[in-house]
């Protein structure tokens, strides 16, 4: 049995089978997943597991080279938006921004789709794998 650090199986795979630029996507519960989208569901009840929660693990597991979000959440959702930089910050990870509709076409290209309790508007994001070299 594993010990420590990320105990979903399905999760451990994607991040272990990442390479360079592939990405991720960390869902609100409300984020449509594209049909051919591997989805890990972690949303047990309104709420929990919570996006940032799930964010704080995965960046403590994962290379992130930069991240992008919908722009609509630094008006929508301005809290989570704000608490999303400060965890990025920590790693001096990049944040960029398109439109909601933009990155529900983008996560098409996602290896996963980890999907949380969340029921917060716009709590979404994609992390594009770095190199650990």
């Amino acid at each position: 049995m594993k010990k420590n650090g990320i105990l979903n199986s399905n999760i451990s795979k994607v991040l272990a089978d990442l390479g360079h630029t592939d990405e991720v996507v960390i869902a609100d519960c409300g984020l449509p997943v594209p049909e051919g989208v591997t989805k890990i569901d972690l949303a047990l009840k309104p709420g929990t597991p919570g996006f940032l929660e799930v964010l704080e693990t995965l960046l403590s597991e994962m290379k992130v080279e930069t991240v992008t979000l919908a722009e609509e959440i630094k008006e929508q959702n301005q809290l989570i938006h704000q608490r999303l930089l400060e965890q990025i910050s920590k790693e001096d990870i990049p944040a960029s921004y398109i439109t909601h509709e933009t990155f529900k076409e983008q996560s098409r290209q996602a290896k996963a789709i980890i999907r949380t309790g969340e029921i917060t508007p716009y709590a979404n994001v994609i992390l594009q794998a770095g190199v650990i070299f």
